[in-house]
């Protein structure tokens, strides 16, 4: 809104700080709070500070900031659109006529649609990694929260203008991964059952009870050791014959592996996201040990297997910092195999020049916060530019009320259960809600409603803090849940159908508008300032907490604003309007969540 209004009074500005000889930074516009009318500010506390600096100062910052926001408010003339100006302790003030901002707001949201807030290309490709799930296990509500905050901020990215690539980066290989091979080639070979998802769950049982086996035993009787010996000299002879490239052994961790993926990729699709491109660990494992090596050669890295050592990146000294912050890190072991680190560096470098990524995001917990930042700083040292713009979007730990998840001790809830659990309890309450509603059309609003409550509630709470995810909680269609948001498109859809469907083609906002209007006006009017915010920091929750906020309003405003009974045509027509627009930013901010925006419930 105003777009064209404010380039024009930066373009006057510029102007007029080159002809005085004014250092100008960017300007930053912030919204004034609603008083009566509309307007936005910019400061010069910058221009004045950056004038002190060069020796040119005349005066106080403060005071100095002031004198430049009078002297550019009495000189860049009038403003189509603008009511007034002034300048106020070192910002310069923006007025609009009110009726013609909202009409502006408002037929801005309607002519845009679904791409409403979306931002200009930005030129830059972003990849996002998450989904990263170790094969040969099932997926359970300890993993939802990877999943859909990697969705979500795909989602930001994509909108907010980036040139966004999906990635993911299962774990195929290592001990626990051979644990389920040896379990499953020692007690269960050919006892798999058929369905997708009965598989992965049976390979992560398989997991479970190969633990208990190979876990020393308290009161462990010599005959019992025994046993758990000889149960680890084989799953460590097959540990051997993986890494010999056996056939045999190659070929059923490739059979099992995909049975893990089936089940990964469905439930996927029941979360709408759909993965660009997928890394395995396997397939960068042999390009790691060869980065090793070549990080050897060009001095980076220190060799110390000749003296019975590994091959170590001592990352603060050839960064030249004086105190400890990334430490030393091995990325080579003495038996010549690798890390995590080392896998990272190679998956580094075929995002880098394979797929040219300009920012790479990686959606990991917050345990791997050191590991990624020593990843980060010795792909600085390989000479990386893409290092700098390399973030790790940690998060915390999903809990459930009766305590921690835990694939080792088998203590999960597994993400297609708590899905079609959602899904139960929602379809229960619709019930009673909607008795002449068809099956099939309820069936599907309970997995909407499910499915919403679900991604809600893991994106509600700063990705930084651990969270208890309570069913009944996320069901909920009070407070801060995601029923509560797709009620509030529900109730906009509803006054829309009864007003026959149809938007009138214009309105007239010259009515004192209340203050329930007033605050749906203002939160649509920020919302694409919002999706540049987030997908800036790389928040979810940024658009999260706004589309909470939003609903919030409009719920206010449903109560409290009569739209087809209202007192005049002319408000009508205005209000039908408004909720228009109301209900296409809330669509455009659940869609950036993953979450569905139903019209009926």
């Amino acid at each position: 809104m105003f777009l064209v209004e404010r380039e024009s009074i930066e373009t006057k500005i510029a102007a007029f700080c080159t002809r005085n000889d004014i250092p100008l930074a960017a300007l930053r516009w912030e919204p004034i709070p609603f008083s009566g009318e509309w307007g936005i500010a910019t400061s010069f506390f910058q221009a004045a500070a950056d004038e002190a600096r060069a020796g040119k100062g005349k005066g106080a910052v403060p005071q100095r900031a002031q004198e430049i926001a009078e002297q550019i408010a009495s000189q860049i003339g009038e403003i189509p659109g603008i009511r007034r100006r002034e300048a106020v302790k070192g910002y310069l003030n923006l007025y609009f006529d009110a009726a013609e901002y909202t009409r502006r707001v408002v037929d801005t949201v309607l002519e845009a649609g679904a791409s409403f807030g979306s931002g200009t290309p930005k030129g830059e490709r972003v990849m996002v990694e998450y989904a990263n799930i170790n094969t040969h296990h099932s997926v359970h509500i300890g993993h939802a929260r990877n999943l859909i905050l990697g969705e979500a901020l795909a989602r930001i990215a994509q909108f907010a203008g980036f040139d966004t690539v999906r990635a993911s980066y299962p774990g195929d290989i290592g001990l626990s991964v051979i644990t389920v091979l040896w379990a499953y080639n020692k007690f269960h070979r050919g006892q798999e059952p058929q369905g997708i998802h009965e598989r992965g769950q049976w390979l992560a049982k398989i997991y479970v009870d190969a633990v208990r086996l190979l876990e020393p035993q308290e009161n462990e009787t010599a005959r019992q050791k025994a046993q758990r010996e000889a149960y680890e000299a084989e799953r460590r002879e097959l540990y051997r014959k993986w890494d010999a490239g056996d056939p045999e052994v190659r070929a059923l961790w490739l059979e099992t592996r995909e049975w893990s993926m089936d089940e990964l990729r469905d439930i996927l699709r029941s979360l709408a996201i759909k993965i660009d491109v997928w890394f395995f660990e396997s397939d960068v494992d042999k390009d790691a040990k060869r980065i090793a090596e070549e990080l050897v050669q060009r001095g980076i890295a220190d060799d110390e297997r000749p003296q019975g050592g590994a091959v170590i990146v001592k990352i603060d000294e050839k960064l030249g910092l004086t105190k400890e912050k990334y430490r030393t890190n091995v990325i080579l072991r003495a038996d010549g195999t690798s890390l995590y680190l080392t896998k990272d560096l190679a998956l580094a470098r075929v995002k880098f020049e394979e797929f040219h990524v300009d920012r790479s995001i990686y959606v990991v917990d917050v345990r791997q916060s050191l590991h990624l930042q020593q990843a980060f700083a010795i792909l600085r040292l390989m000479g990386f530019p893409q290092a700098e713009k390399c973030f790790h979007l940690g998060y915390g730990f999903v809990s459930l009320p009766e305590g921690a998840v835990s694939a080792r001790r088998g203590h999960v809830i597994l993400m297609k259960d708590v899905i079609e659990e959602a899904e139960r309890r929602s379809l229960a309450a619709m019930g009673k809600r909607t008795p002449d509603m068809p099956e099939e059309t309820r069936r599907q609003v309970a997995r909407q409603i499910g499915l919403g409550a679900l991604v809600y509630a893991m994106l509600s709470v700063d990705n930084n803090k651990d969270t208890v995810f309570d069913i009944e909680a996320a069901l909920s269609f009070e407070g801060h849940t995601g029923p509560y948001i797709q009620n509030a498109h529900v109730r906009a859809t509803s006054i829309l159908k009864k007003a026959g469907g149809q938007v009138p083609q214009q309105a007239d906002f010259s009515y004192p508008q209340n203050g329930n209007e007033v605050q749906l006006i203002d939160l649509m009017s920020r919302f694409p300032a919002l999706v540049e915010q987030a997908a800036a920091e790389y928040r979810p929750l940024v658009i999260a907490s706004y589309a909470y906020d939003l609903a919030n309003a409009f719920h206010s405003f449903y109560h409290a604003s009569p739209v087809l009974q209202a007192e005049s045509e002319q408000v009508r027509s205005a209000r039908l309007r408004l909720v228009a627009a109301a209900k296409q930013v809330l669509a455009n901010a659940l869609a950036l969540l993953g979450i569905t925006a139903p019209e009926v419930m």
